[in-house]
């Protein structure tokens, strides 16, 4: 077991440098644009980019030429927007540090990582085993509560909040490009 965790360690990394190279020089072209956006329209971000996941794999193809990578990359770069979004206010600047944003991102997929040892420590790795399929049905899933919960204006009675429901999908979406050789 301490060999795969070790390699999941090193696979998570992969992704997540290949992820976040991504996501830092859009913000060095952007800036922190993404700060306009509402928690409600980051979760139909995430949506978009997961339905159109599940339609190429019904479908098997693309008419647009990019294929499930790229949105699988998107899932994760605004779940951590997301979460980045959760802890600032209307009254923090839209336009941030460079720096500051790195360090956000950073800190938001160290959060999301040692969650997702302490759940592969629970449920042995199971994500291996799984369909890719299976994967996207499961962000699909986690969008729709959340959704349901940014109805109920943030109220649960059992259930985790959102924040937990975007890392999930993060850990899905990398479990993903995992599978599919992203590094």
């Amino acid at each position: 077991m301490a060999l795969a965790q070790t390699n999941t360690s090193t696979e998570f990394d992969e992704v997540i440098a290949f992820c976040r190279s991504l996501f830092l020089k859009k913000t060095k072209d952007y800036g922190t644009a993404w700060r306009i956006l509402r928690p409600s329209s980051i979760t139909d971000q995430i949506f978009i980019k997961a339905q159109r996941i599940r339609t190429l794999e019904e479908k098997k193809v693309s008419k647009v030429g990019e294929g499930v990578i790229s949105e699988y990359i998107g899932i994760v770069n605004y779940c951590v927007i997301a979460m980045m979004q959760l802890e600032l206010t209307e009254s923090d600047p839209n336009e941030m540090p460079f720096e500051e944003v790195e360090k956000r991102f950073d800190d938001k997929v160290t959060e999301t990582k040692d969650l997702m040892f302490a759940k592969n420590h629970d449920y042995g790795e199971a994500w291996r085993d799984m369909r890719i399929s299976s994967l996207t049905d499961l962000i699909l899933m986690k969008i729709f509560r959340v959704k349901q919960i940014e109805d109920n204006e943030g109220q649960t009675l059992a259930s985790e909040g959102v924040n937990a429901n975007y890392q999930d999908m993060l850990n899905y979406s990398v479990f993903a490009l995992i599978k599919l050789g992203v590094k």
